[in-house]
């Protein structure tokens, strides 16, 4: 499963990689990518694990940027 996500206070494209970067390192993640141009980011992974990925991506953003929100 491929979805797609907004991001609010994404302040700069050195965040957004390092977002990326940590993301990409969760168990079951086949791909992400954070767009600081456009606030968004893009979540592939497995079906069935889909909603506990995701909340774990959550989490590391809130790690990474603690001021930059995923609008679910």
């Amino acid at each position: 499963m491929k979805k797609t996500f907004e991001l609010e206070d994404l302040d700069c494209a050195n965040c957004a990689m390092k977002m990326q970067e940590a993301v990409l390192k969760i168990p079951g993640v086949k791909g992400c990518e954070v767009s600081f141009i456009k606030q968004k980011m893009t979540l592939e992974a497995d079906d069935a694990d889909f909603d506990k990925i995701l909340k774990q991506a959550v989490k590391t953003i809130a790690k990474v940027e603690p001021d930059c929100t995923v609008l679910l």
